[in-house]
């Protein structure tokens, strides 16, 4: 089975002047050409689960379209997106802000899909999802070390809730790598998948791992890549797994 896992940056690309004529002025920029290339690019990988972080539901960018949709309609997949902004929150009141989540798209039968939310940090949600033998957890950390720390241990009381093998994939925002994980992958016993280190940010000239595919030792990696292609500030994350018997 195949899983890519990608922040997106919201389809607004990873060029030099991302940052002119003033800094994150390439947050406005309208995204369909740059979702083209990248549902091309999920396609050009034959996935059978992709992990969509940073993921425009409709705003104006995106020409009122929800890109979760958009790929997955090109892909023939299911898809599951939820607002990574509790309800209530301050995100939650501010165009564009409230149109930003993240998504999960699979051509595997699932159960329903469970949402859950940090009560530390502005990006809060994680997507549960379900399939016969295994269980991904999909997330988005916060910026500020203590309140990842703090989401990091109500992920560990989630993890300890399944039976099933798990998953737990995501933008970290590990700025100190995994050493940054390192309680909480001895805790849980996951492993990274990513065993040679490799950067994933920024795409440009990567030099730092922040994110993740974690995975249960029942788990097993059969491959796994980091592309080097530019349609984010992040690179994907390429694995191929299966469960042990």
């Amino acid at each position: 089975m195949r899983m890519v896992l990608y922040n997106i940056r919201y389809g607004t690309g990873a060029d030099w002047h991302f940052h002119l004529p003033v800094p994150m002025s390439g947050y406005l920029r309208r995204t369909p050409n740059k979702l083209k290339q990248i549902t091309e690019f999920f396609k050009s990988l034959d996935p059978d689960i992709i992990g969509l972080i940073e993921v425009d539901s409709g705003s104006y960018r995106s020409e009122k379209q929800n890109q979760a949709i958009q790929i997955a309609h090109a892909l023939d997949f299911d898809h599951h997106y939820m607002s990574k902004y509790a309800k209530g929150s301050v995100a939650q009141a501010i165009p564009v802000l409230n149109q930003q989540g993240n998504a999960f798209l699979t051509r595997q039968i699932t159960r329903p899909p469970r949402f859950h939310y940090f009560t530390e940090g502005l990006k809060r949600l994680v997507i549960e999802l379900e399939f016969d033998r295994f269980v991904i957890f999909l997330v988005h950390l916060a910026i500020t070390f203590r309140s990842r720390q703090y989401q990091l241990q109500t992920l560990y009381s989630l993890f300890q809730e399944t039976e099933k093998p798990a998953i737990v994939a995501g933008d970290f925002n590990a700025l100190w790598g995994d050493r940054e994980l390192s309680l909480f992958m001895a805790a849980t016993g996951l492993k990274n998948a990513n065993t040679s280190g490799l950067p994933t940010f920024p795409a440009m000239a990567p030099i730092r791992q922040l994110d993740f595919i974690l995975h249960d030792p029942r788990i097993r990696v059969n491959r796994f890549e980091v592309p080097r292609v530019r349609y984010s500030d992040h690179l994907p994350l390429v694995c191929d797994f299966e469960l042990d018997d």
